[in-house]
C-alpha cells in the first residue's frame, strides 16, 4: 500500500502543540481591515485550537491518522 501524502494546504496552515492539539488561526484578518474594530483585529490576531468536531478531518488532511 502506497504512503499516505500529507495535504500541502494544510501542512502550512496547521501546527502541533506540544500536547498534540491542533493550533489553527484565524480567518478574516487579510485585508478590508479598515471598518473592523481594534478589538476585532485583535482578537483575530491571535491562534485557536481547532475544534473538536474538526479535529479528525484535519489529522487525515496531515497523514496523522
Amino acid at each position: 500500500m502506497p504512503k499516505m501524502k500529507t495535504n500541502s494546504g494544510s501542512k502550512k496552515r496547521f501546527t502541533l502543540t506540544g500536547t498534540g492539539k491542533i493550533k489553527r488561526k484565524h480567518a478574516f484578518h487579510s485585508h478590508i481591515l479598515t471598518k473592523k474594530s481594534k478589538k476585532r483585529k485583535r482578537n483575530l490576531c491571535s491562534t485557536t485550537t481547532v475544534a473538536a468536531t474538526d479535529v479528525n478531518q484535519v489529522k487525515e488532511l496531515l497523514a496523522m491518522k
